[in-house]
């Protein structure tokens, strides 16, 4: 799980934008806000393409102010797969949780004393695991709300159900109006034709939506009479086309399919090839995955911008690498309708999978160095085409491309915050074979660094024995270093201070140049850092964090920098320098939020307070505190379970205490708590306060 900066303000969730003005819909939600003053359960369905999303995005925009602690957005559309539901549930709300502990417990115990509502979107493609979630949320959490959309219900006995129906023709012919004036502006629409052609699409949004987008090339009598040919030929009928799957309005499929009519060749193939992704995409990827003999890789922005300007295409959150587009799921289902029917399925979600795969590798072998930042953004940008990726390999049965995948995704699993998905995966592509190699090696290396990041001593020993025999003979320098690293995070994990140092002293004395485990060095450094520092070794501790440090910034690496940051400022805490303590571990927080790295901002934070203390300030001491209680809340275990960390803050807080008093102590945590964590961070990185 993570938390981020990127889109919605400092935690993930919130609502998507809008985008464009909502025509029609009044009594709709006028309903809807019935509906969840009443019921805490309220499904929209109705046939795809009638604006169920929209609808929703809407209603619950209207209700932020009834629910204190907010209105939280889960796509689902991405999603192939219901064991990941729970996770993304606790991705799209502040909650990091790290630890083994069931996802629906943590969820539960999240959501127990919270009164917000959460929106569950396209569920329709995992109604039974949907519904097993929303019922135990429900129970555990009086003052939850969940609105979903679904083209079936959830068919639970708290549910109420509003079904969509298409637009009535004023409102449909406004629609249409709204999205003329953008496509074709300064053109004249009658408003006769204009509610004439919306007849014709029976006031499906989508299918008004496509049309429009044909408004450029022709005017509206025009492409009423274009329509109306097309209807004649395939029949004409507003009901549902239930044996389709999903169940299609005839209005929708006859426009998506005139749509796909009026591409080019080469824009239909794209169209279909591009129905492999899940999420958003860029023309890199596009071209990586789609382009071939027959779609050359010079044509492919070319013709992405066609299928845009057409509407078949949505912009995304650009990203470094350029704009990115997403599909709808009905432009989605019909690309993957038109790529079974070419016999290309399989030989595109392979393509995709190698892509990914690849991308992986690159990523790894970059990231110690100084485009870890852009990568960071790109894994995160990329994850739910990594989890497809992830997911085919795993179908195929495929062992090798599955370790090897989840294996070189290690960073995205330990430092970028998806530390539970990564066990899923690893577990799952490592229970295919038990052969041995080098990305089985690889695979455990990152089984174990899972296994710390959660605190789970138990896997960490048995993957690590595991990683120590596959690396036995293997000449790699770097997974020598790797398996020292992991002996002695083992002796850490069980309070054996003194036998985890002797085990890191034997790591060489600068990284080595080249190998698979480039990490692993900087890792073990600053791991033996930590155990100088609670050895009360403070001037060796130092001395090695230096070190690191140095190293780190000769790489232009960020995120073990900031833990040599850390390290640092405990051996600065040590021999009583405060000042430098809070401007090194301050640092530290800054490198940490730019990789939505929440454990090493809390440990800070706590440093932060430890150090204002010990310089007098308590008030300060105990804001800092408050604010590192929400945090530790969101990622699961206090101080991440280490036993000296919570002697640590036990200190520090019975010293706060007693200096300031209970009265004043509860107040000015509750200060730090109550501002919420963006602020909280803020006050963290500001100078420290005087007088």
């Amino acid at each position: 799980m993570r938390m981020t900066t990127h889109e919605h303000g400092l935690w993930a969730g919130g609502l998507p934008p809008e985008g464009t003005e909502l025509i029609g819909r009044r009594t709709e939600l006028a309903r809807l806000r019935e509906l969840l003053g009443a019921s805490r359960l309220v499904t929209l369905t109705g046939v795809g393409g009638v604006g169920k999303t929209r609808l929703a995005l809407r209603a619950a925009a209207d209700a932020r102010p009834a629910f204190p602690d907010g209105v939280w957005w889960v796509e689902l559309s991405a999603l192939r797969r219901g064991s990941l539901l729970e996770q993304d549930i606790a991705e799209a709300l502040p909650l990091t949780d790290q630890t083994t502990r069931p996802m629906i417990d943590i969820l539960s115990d999240y959501l127990a004393d919270r009164e917000l509502l959460l929106v569950l979107d396209t569920c329709e493609h995992l109604v039974e695991d949907c519904a097993l979630v929303a019922e135990a949320l429900l129970e555990a959490a009086p003052g939850l709300r969940i609105l979903a959309t679904s083209l079936r219900p959830l068919g639970i006995e708290e549910e109420r159900v509003l079904a969509v129906a298409p637009l009535p023709v004023e409102d449909a012919a406004s629609l249409l109006a709204a999205r003329a004036a953008e496509t074709a502006p300064g053109s004249p629409a009658d408003r006769p034709e204009l509610m004439r052609l919306s007849r014709r699409l029976d006031g499906l949004p989508l299918a008004l939506e496509l049309a429009a987008a044909r408004l450029g090339e022709m005017t509206v009598p025009e492409l009423a009479d274009r329509l109306d040919d097309r209807f004649a030929v395939l029949g004409t009928t507003d009901s549902v086309v239930d044996e389709a799957d999903p169940p299609w309005h005839q209005a929708l499929r006859t426009t998506v399919g005139w749509s796909h009519e009026l591409c080019s060749p080469a824009e239909r193939l794209l169209w279909a090839r591009l129905s492999v992704f899940a999420g958003g995409f860029d023309a890199v990827a596009a071209v990586g995955v789609c382009a071939d003999e027959h779609l050359p890789h010079e044509t492919i922005p070319g013709l992405l911008a066609g299928l845009a300007d057409r509407s078949l295409l949505v912009p995304a959150t650009a990203g470094r690498s350029g704009p990115r587009f997403r599909m709808l799921d009905t432009i989605r289902d019909f690309g993957s309708f038109w790529l079974r029917g070419v016999g290309e399925e399989h030989a595109l979600r392979h393509r995709h999978a190698e892509h990914y795969r690849s991308m992986a590798h690159r990523a790894d072998a970059a990231w110690m160095g100084p485009d870890q930042l852009v990568w960071h953004e790109r894994a995160v940008a990329e994850h739910a085409n990594l989890r497809a990726a992830l997911e085919f390999c795993l179908a195929e049965g495929d062992a090798n491309r599955a370790q090897d995948l989840a294996g070189a995704l290690w960073f995205l699993w330990v430092a970028c915050g998806f530390a539970r998905e990564g066990r899923h995966f690893l577990d799952r592509a490592l229970a295919l074979a038990p052969s041995p190699g080098l990305v089985r090696a690889k695979a455990l290396w990152a089984r174990c660094s899972t296994a710390s990041v959660q605190g789970d001593a138990e896997a960490l020993g048995r993957f690590s024995a595991a990683f120590h025999a596959a690396v036995a003979h293997d000449p790699d320098e770097t997974a020598a270093v790797g398996d020292i690293q992991l002996r002695g995070r083992v002796h850490l994990a069980n309070g054996q201070m003194k036998e985890a140092l002797a085990v890191f002293e034997t790591a060489p004395p600068s990284p080595p140049h080249d190998g698979r485990y480039p990490a692993a060095w900087f890792m073990a450094v600053s791991l033996e850092a930590f155990a100088h520092v609670f050895l009360g070794q403070a001037v060796e501790a130092a001395a090695i964090a230096d070190e690191m440090r140095a190293a780190c910034a000769g790489r232009g690496e960020t995120w073990l920098r900031a833990w040599a940051e850390h390290m640092r400022a405990l051996a600065a805490l040590g021999l009583g320098r405060t000042e430098e303590a809070e401007a090194l571990a301050r640092a530290a927080v800054d490198g940490k939020r730019h990789l939505d790295d929440w454990t090493g901002i809390a440990m800070n934070i706590e440093l932060l307070a430890a150090a204002a203390v010990r310089s007098g300030r308590a008030e300060n001491a105990a804001r800092l505190l408050g604010t590192a209680e929400v945090l530790w809340h969101t990622i699961g275990v206090p101080q991440s379970g280490v036993p000296v960390l919570i002697a640590s803050h036990t200190a520090c807080e019975d010293r706060t205490r007693e200096l300031l008093g209970d009265e004043a102590y509860r107040t000015a945590f509750a200060a730090g708590r109550d501002a919420g964590p963006e602020a909280g961070i803020a006050y963290a990185l500001a100078p420290p306060p005087t007088g």
